[in-house]
This record gives C-alpha cells, sequence and structure tokens, in this order.
C-alpha cells in the first residue's frame, strides 16, 4: 500500500527545521528506546577520505507494527510551523510522537530503509520502508520472508553527509550530553547504547557522583519509617533538552515521576539529576499539590509529612552541593571582570585594597545567591551593573541594595535571609580590616620608635632603619611603588623607574660623577588624575649621627644628578627628597636653611626649586612620629584604639625590624624588572 503525509516534503522540512545532524541521529536512538528496546547499535564506517560511507542504527525494540505503518510514517500537523525540539515533561518512557523523528535522516542522508520485525502475536513479520529525502511524502512499505525470531528495527542510510571527525567531535560528545541521565535512569535495565562494538561511556560527562545518600523520615505517632535512597549526579555540561530534575522511583527502581528540581535554570552552570528510590513511592498521586489538606484518593499524596520532609531535605542538600561550585565560578567570574576592565578605576591604593575587596566580595555572593543576575549581560551593563552597586556599597544607601534586589530577582525566604547577611558581614569586614590597618600602623610607629630613641637597641641604619622604611614607606606618603632600596645603583633605579612608567625594560647610561651613589629609599606614584608622577628620595641616618652639611650634601648630590638625567625631569614630574635623623647638630647648617625658605610656608623644606617641582627636607624622626599623630588622631579619637594594649615588649633591633614585617601595614616590595 501507498501513502501520503498531509503536507509537501518542503513543509516536512520546514517543520523539522530545529534539527541538527546530531538530534538528527538521537532521534533514531530515541525511537529505539520509545519501542522499549534495551540496546541500540550504532556501526559506521569511514572512507579514505574521512567521509562516512555506511551508517546503520539497529534496536531490539518491539518494531513497528504492519497494520500500523501508516500511522507511523504519517504525521498530522496543523500548520508547517517548525516544531519545538523538547522533551517529555514528567515521564521518561516516551521521547518521541507522530513519527517525527524517523523524517530527520533529511539532514545528513539522501535516503533511509528500515526493516523491522514485529511479534503480531502469531508469528515475526518483517517490513520494509524507503523515503528519499527528496520526496520524505513518499513511502511503500513492502512485507518481506524472514525467519527472524526477534523484533526489533534496522534503519540504514546512504549518501550520508557526515564525516568521521564530524562522529567524533560533535555527534558523540552530543549523544553523551542527549543520553546520560537516561542510560543512568534504565541503569538496573541495563540500558546500553552501543557504537562500532564499543558502549557509550558518558562518565567523562559526569563532574560528580553520589550514590550513598539515604534520607530516613520517622512518624512520631506511628513509629514507622519510610526510607529514601538517593543518587545525586553533577553533570560538567548541560543535558540537551533534559533540565535537572528529579527522578521518583518506585521499589522496583522504575521512574514513576520526574519533574525540575528547584535549581533547575538559575542562571549557572550546576547541571544536575537525582534519582530517588522509595517504595514509598509505589502508590502515589504526583497530580496532587503540597498544600492539599484532603487525602487523595489515590494514595499518598505531595501534602503528606514523608514527601515534604524529602524536597526540604533534599534541596537544602542541593544548596550545599551548589555552593562550593558557586563558589568556583565566581571566581571566574571576577577573572573575567578583571580581564574585561569592569570594576571602576579606584583614586588610591586604600580604595583600591578596600573599596575593592568589599564590591568583589559583594559580587560573590550576589552570584552564589544568584547567578542569573550576571547572565546575559555585554560589556558595558556589567559596567554599569558593577559600578552603581559600588556607589551604593560605599555610600548610606547601602542597604536599599537589599530592598532592589528583592524586587527585581524572584528570591526565595532563605535567599532573602542570605543576602541581608551578606550586605550587612561585607560591609562589617571592611571596618574590621580598615581598624586592623590603623592598629598595625601605629604598632609600626610604636616600633620605629623604639629603634631610633632606645639606644640599648643598638639599632642601625641599614640592617634595622632601612628595612622598616622600604616596607613601610606609607610614612611618607601613600600611594607610593617602591621603585629601589638600599643597594641598586642610579642605573638600576633608572631602570626601574622606566619600567614602572612605561612597562619596558630599557637599558640606560648615566653619565655623572655620582652614579654608583645608592639611595635609601626610591619611591614614585603616578597621580592620573592631575597627571603627574610624584617621587620621593630618602635618606636615612644612624640614630646617633646629628644631621648637618656632610649629609645635606649626600642628598643634593643625589638631586644634582636627577636634574641633569632627562628620563627623569618631565614637565609633569615632581621630586622631594627627605634626610632624616634624629636631631641636628650645633652648626645650624640645617636649620638656617629651614628657616631661609619658612616664607613658602613649608614645614622642614631646605630647597626649592623649579616652581616648586623639586623640594628638600630635612626632618627628625620626632617630626615624623608628631606628623603621623596629626594625620591619624581623627580615626583614632572615632575607633577608640586601645593603644596603650598595643605596646610591645622589644629586646633586640632584628626582632623589632621582624615583628613589624607580619602586620597589615606593610608595602609592596621595591620593583622588580620582568626578564
Amino acid at each position: 500500500m501507498a501513502g501520503n503525509v498531509n503536507v509537501t516534503s518542503n513543509g516536512i522540512k520546514k517543520i523539522l527545521s530545529n534539527y541538527q545532524t546530531p538530534s538528527a541521529v538521537a532521534e533514531y536512538i530515541w525511537n529505539g528506546f520509545d519501542a522499549t528496546a534495551t540496546t541500540v547499535i550504532l556501526n559506521y564506517t569511514v572512507d579514505t577520505l574521512g567521509s562516512l560511507e555506511y551508517l546503520e542504527i539497529i534496536d531490539n525494540g518491539y518494531g513497528i507494527n504492519h497494520s500500523k505503518l501508516n500511522s507511523k510514517f504519517k504525521p498530522f500537523y496543523e500548520s508547517e510551523k517548525a516544531i519545538k525540539v523538547s522533551a517529555p515533561k514528567h515521564t521518561s518512557s516516551m521521547h518521541g510522537k507522530n513519527g517525527v523523528g524517523r523524517l530527520t535522516f533529511f539532514t545528513f542522508a539522501k535516503s533511509a530503509k528500515w526493516i523491522t520485525t514485529f511479534n503480531n502475536g502469531k508469528k515475526f513479520e518483517t517490513n520494509t520502508i524507503i523515503i528519499n529525502s527528496s520526496d520524505l511524502t513518499d513511502f511503500t512499505p513492502q512485507n518481506i520472508d524472514n525467519e527472524a525470531d526477534f523484533s526489533g528495527t534496522i534503519v540504514t542510510f546512504t549518501d550520508i553527509q557526515i564525516s568521521e571527525n564530524q562522529m567524533d567531535k560533535i555527534i558523540i560528545p552530543f549523544l553523551i550530553r542527549e543520553f546520560c541521565w537516561f542510560l543512568e535512569l534504565n541503569k538496573h535495565k541495563k540500558f546500553q547504547i552501543i557504537i562500532n562494538n564499543v558502549p557509550l561511556n558518558y562518565e567523562s560527562n559526569i563532574a560528580e557522583r553520589d550514590e550513598k545518600i539515604s534520607l530516613v523520615f520517622s512518624d512520631s505517632k506511628s513509629g514507622g519509617k519510610t526510607e529514601f535512597k538517593i543518587k545525586f549526579i553533577q553533570w560538567k555540561e548541560a543535558l540537551h533538552k533534559e533540565y535537572s530534575k528529579y527522578y521518583f522511583l518506585n521499589d522496583k527502581q522504575n521512574e514513576i515521576y520526574k519533574d525540575h528540581t528547584t535549581l533547575n535554570k538559575k542562571g549557572d552552570e550546576f547541571f544536575h539529576s537525582v534519582y530517588i528510590q522509595s517504595e514509598y513511592f509505589n502508590d502515589f498521586d504526583f497530580n496532587s499539590s503540597e498544600n492539599e489538606t484532603q487525602v487523595s484518593l489515590f494514595g499518598k499524596a505531595k501534602s503528606s509529612a514523608e514527601y515534604r520532609y524529602l524536597i526540604k531535605h533534599i534541596n537544602q542538600f542541593l544548596r550545599e552541593k551548589r555552593k562550593p561550585f558557586l563558589r568556583k565560578f565566581a571566581d571566574k567570574l571576577i577573572e573575567n571582570y578583571e580581564e574585561h576592565g569592569i570594576f571602576p578605576v579606584y583614586k588610591t591604593p586604600w580604595e583600591e585594597k578596600y573599596k575593592k575587596e568589599d564590591l568583589i566580595e559583594t559580587l560573590k555572593s550576589l552570584y552564589e545567591i544568584q547567578p542569573k543576575l550576571f547572565t546575559s549581560l555585554n560589556i558595558n551593563q556589567k559596567k554599569t551593573f558593577v559600578r552603581f552597586l559600588d556607589l551604593l556599597l560605599d555610600s548610606s544607601e547601602r542597604e536599599d541594595i537589599f530592598e532592589v534586589l528583592n524586587e527585581i530577582l524572584d528570591l526565595s525566604a532563605t535567599e532573602k535571609k542570605d543576602l541581608a547577611k551578606i550586605l550587612k558581614t561585607t560591609k562589617l569586614n571592611r571596618v574590621i580590616a580598615t581598624i586592623k590597618l590603623i592598629q598595625d600602623r601605629y604598632e609600626t610607629v610604636a616600633i620605629l620608635k623604639e629603634l631610633v630613641f632606645n639606644k640599648d637597641l643598638k639599632a642601625n641604619e641599614v640592617n634595622h632603619l632601612q628595612k622598616m622604611i622600604e616596607s613601610h614607606y606609607w610614612i611618607f606618603g601613600e600611594q607610593y611603588h617602591l621603585v629601589t632600596s638600599a643597594e641598586p645603583k642610579f642605573e638600576e633605579a633608572l631602570r626601574r623607574y622606566t619600567y614602572l612608567l612605561t612597562e619596558k625594560d630599557t637599558a640606560v647610561e648615566v653619565d655623572h660623577p655620582h652614579k654608583l651613589k645608592e639611595m635609601d629609599i626610591f619611591a614614585c606614584r603616578q597621580n592620573t588624575l592631575m597627571d603627574k608622577i610624584e617621587n620621593i628620595v630618602v635618606e636615612l641616618k644612624h640614630p646617633l649621627i646629628s644631621l648637618g652639611s656632610s649629609q645635606y650634601n649626600q642628598v643634593y648630590n643625589y638631586m644634582e644628578l636627577i636634574q641633569k638625567q632627562p628620563e627623569f625631569n618631565a614637565p609633569n614630574m615632581s621630586w622631594e627628597f627627605y634626610l632624616i635623623g634624629n636631631k641636628f647638630d650645633s652648626s645650624n647648617f640645617i636649620q638656617n636653611h629651614i628657616n631661609t625658605n619658612r616664607p613658602h610656608g613649608i614645614n622642614s623644606l631646605m630647597m626649592l626649586l623649579n616652581e616648586g617641582r623639586i623640594k628638600v627636607y630635612a626632618k627628625t624622626w620626632s617630626e615624623i612620629f608628631a606628623e603621623f599623630e596629626i594625620k591619624h588622631n581623627y580615626l583614632n579619637e572615632k575607633l577608640k584604639l586601645e593603644r596603650e594594649q598595643m605596646t610591645l615588649e622589644i629586646n633586640d633591633a632584628n626582632q623589632a625590624v621582624m615583628t613589624a614585617q607580619v602586620n597589615s601595614a606593610i608595602q609592596p616590595k621595591e620593583i622588580i624588572v620582568k626578564q
């Protein structure tokens, strides 16, 4: 008998336009499982050019009944609108319908031939059907003599447009994502897909497997217990057409029902399947509601205490499983934002350290609660979102973030609680970190005072004072980068300086009699807002050495060399030179210079050149410590630091330096030129 479908061949192709080669091949495998097959075999051979010359798909299902061939190959549609490629919502037992999958071969072959054997109750009968892609509306089934004693179907394809590389790299990986959850669901039935004599191994798509989970509900009234055996699998890649679901199985491990988990489609990549087996589901009404109070006429219902207990604990279990996964992806999100310049540019290292840290922690926490918030944003949208969040975190409107996000996002009660906690915690952490930094700075100054004023410690210039200052140069100002300390000569200092400003390693030569001099501290900062490069050079003297003309000349030589070196003298560069000691000598050389420059209104100034672009200062340690107290007094008063408890018992200068190396006030080490 010949038959024709109700739409044209082009109409069928339009209807099936959402099918690509991988999904089309998968449909023939689904056809086998829909026919209750336990094994589907895919065999193919490859020609010398790397293209498939032969392809067949075999199943051991019940075959196609000759009397129903017309309905199986003659789908009816109300329109030629492309059908959606979707999976059954609440059952896995029947995937296809209306013979849709049988016509998808046109995506990869010129024709398909079915040889199908069916047990009609009296004998096994075999039929063949051939359809060409040029005319999908025409098929002619033929009954053939066959002595087969088992049912099943073989589909062979001709003029195949699939390469071996496509099979290995695209189709087989697709089949793993398509069928992994289904093969796992029917593992007890030994379902399998065999490709060229090799079982399809979907373990490669498993990120985590946990089969040792058991929940037991105890009924306080009856004393009865209900056990639920749970298997959790997290998949590395998304399942095709099958979202993250619960599979409810009876005591025979057969699927009764399936439904989405509470973490399905949350905008992250936490793909998972949960298989729940219990005798409790042998007689269960899954059409009931958790809110129903009336006992179901069809058996146990979702409103039962057992079911509510199960769902509550399994949801909690999934959230715990998801946390480390989201933390890892939150780290990747931050890396991506750093790479694409999403974060705002902060004016100072202080803001960079604390505001940015606060922002990052908030972003990570928000991602862990609602990843969907971060999906489908372009670069500009990401920048806008992140920078508005940064402004809110740094304002008195911080608490309003909760209200805004709560209105935008569909948050559960648990997620609302977590979000509120995060916003309070990050703020508290930021305050605590700030207090710790200020406290450590006070401690550092206390240690430095001991080194300078306690003669019993026998502190020296190189091993102690320089070591302290090269780790705590914030004493001379915020935002500096340490270029050199102690040993490097001027040529190396200039090389590092150029590298800091240009990120280029440039060989330089200094032609000056003082080029072998070594600066104790040379630091630089770039003021991007005013397009200025500000530099400081610090010369530290032993506590027992009084400052006079000899020490000043040392600093003057540094200044003279720098003035004559073009790389150090761009119009936007400024230099401050500091000579630091315990006291001035009796010659009054230092004090006279300071008095001469007093009209400039700058304390401790000895010299001012080039309209203020170059300044030379001489300061005693007492002045340095007094300036620190003045700068930090406001914060000290507000934070009520217990300063008397910060006093450390220091008996050795080396111990003092070591103590100051491990607190939060320490700054980055000197610039190292990357080779």
